[in-house]
């Protein structure tokens, strides 16, 4: 395949970053009329996205969102600008100790592609091909694949430094990234999970973890400050009661917690916790759903189905997917990737605020599920737990084609949850981020038919014998 050299515009960071710089020009209160009018100017997917983030019930919440994920950009730029190192981290590496040091700056390769998918014209098609016409395996994950795929172009933004935790819970973004690290020819930190939850393996972790601090303190020449540790944990510590009062709203039927709010919650967590951004949002979320609640406020006649997806959601069409699932009545009540269960830091010295972001860390989300010593119990355990506390009546997973280590697991998922607490789940195929695999209208069918023909016959047995 013939590979084009892209110009220096064209990378996915720089495009994403000149797009994300209108968002202050956009005004607190948006009417109806100026959202169609600014959504004709925009390229289709764009469009769509930003259709998908602004109607009337989430316009607010979107706004202040979007300008979070401006703030995160444009702090990555100026970082470089002012001499600091940015770090190029994956999504289940907490950003805030990255923002614990005042000589650096995080940024998400999973959330940049989404980014880019929901931005840019064409989404993140071209620098999928581009890293394939490089000869890299077609089974990499566009979750990150995307992002380092214009970064192998080496005409875009690029990071100061690579760091990769997802040893043990996913080899092909644990390679993905220390690939680009050597080609880019920029150093590369590893944090490594140890294989089991014991008393030893957890001590072991912890001390995995001061190495890492070290070497970070090493390369960014700077000591880590308790005081400014201790203020940055602490706006992670109110964004995490945030997120338990959002979960506990999510029980309520019908669901007052708009769909794309499961979205915005990690799209929060992988870029800004631990800053005064990321509690505002949090806050603002909260606050609509309480306002929902109170006014019995629902886009659909009625809740047909409460859906919790067991791994990752759909990206590439964010009203074909979370907007219209909620117009239809079913709820999204999260994915795997919301199942962050975050706890409070203790912030007494540096060693508690340590081991606090170390077993922040532990617990991330798929490093905690795929990187467990039997993924399938701890996989099987959280799905469990969750969707009985959420009042779940199905799940569903998306068959991300690259998630190997799930695809081997989900029929027992799927057979252990159906015994253990009596809800079905629909298995779909499909890239998350790459709308060519799957057609969103295709995977809309598929949900539409499982609800009808599953979901609403187990609702009318379950009336029948009440």
């Amino acid at each position: 395949m013939a590979v084009r050299q892209m110009k220096p515009y064209e990378g996915l960071i720089n495009r994403v970053y000149e797009i994300f710089s209108i968002v202050d020009m956009l005004p607190e209160r948006m009417s109806d009329e100026e959202v169609e009018g600014m959504a004709r100017v925009l390229p289709t997917e764009l469009q769509k996205t930003m259709r998908a983030f602004l109607v009337p019930r989430i316009r607010k919440n979107s706004l202040e969102f979007l300008k979070l994920m401006k703030t995160w950009l444009e702090g990555a730029h100026r970082a470089k600008k002012e001499g600091r190192k940015v770090i190029l981290v994956p999504f289940n590496f907490p950003p805030e100790i990255i923002h614990c040091f005042r000589n650096a700056w995080p940024i998400t390769s999973e959330v940049l592609s989404t980014l880019g998918v929901a931005a840019l014209e064409g989404q993140g098609e071209r620098y999928w091909d581009y890293a394939m016409g490089l000869g890299l395996p077609d089974f990499a994950c566009s979750a990150n694949m995307i992002e380092v795929g214009s970064c192998l172009t080496e005409t875009d933004f690029a990071p100061d430094a690579v760091l990769n935790d997802c040893f043990a819970s996913c080899d092909i973004n644990s390679k993905t990234h220390e690939f680009l690290a050597r080609y880019l020819g920029i150093p590369l930190f590893f944090l490594e999970k140890t294989v089991d939850n014991s008393e030893r393996g957890i001590r072991q972790y912890y001390r995995y973890f001061d190495a890492l601090i070290r070497d970070l303190e090493e390369f960014l020449e700077e000591e880590l400050d308790p005081e400014h540790m201790r203020q940055v944990i602490g706006y992670a510590n109110q964004a995490s009661e945030l997120y338990w009062e959002l979960w506990d709203l999510h029980k309520f039927s019908p669901c007052p917690v708009p769909n794309v709010f499961s979205l915005m919650t990690y799209g929060v967590r992988y870029t800004m916790w631990g800053t005064e951004e990321a509690v505002k949002v949090m806050r603002s979320m909260v606050e609509t759903s309480r306002e929902r609640l109170e006014k019995g406020e629902y886009p659909a006649p009625e809740e047909v189905a409460r859906s919790l997806w067991t791994y990752t959601s759909y990206y590439f069409d964010m009203a074909g997917l979370f907007n219209w699932m909620e117009e239809n009545g079913i709820t999204h009540l999260g994915d795997g990737l919301d199942l962050l269960f975050p706890q409070a830091i203790d912030t007494t010295s540096r060693e508690t605020m340590i081991i606090g972001m170390a077993e922040a860390t532990r617990n991330m989300p798929m490093t905690r599920q795929m990187g467990a010593p039997a993924m399938t119990v701890q996989w099987l355990e959280d799905v469990t737990w969750a969707a009985r506390d959420l009042e779940a009546d199905c799940c569903i997973y998306c068959g991300h084609h690259s998630c190997k280590q799930t695809w081997s697991a989900v029929t027992i998922v799927r057979n252990e949850l159906m015994k253990r607490a009596g809800i079905p789940t629909l298995i779909l195929q499909g890239d998350s981020w790459i709308r060519r695999m799957t057609p969103i209208e295709t995977l809309q069918e598929l949900i539409g038919e499982f609800v009808d023909n599953v979901v609403s016959r187990k609702r009318r047995r379950a009336a029948r014998a009440r």
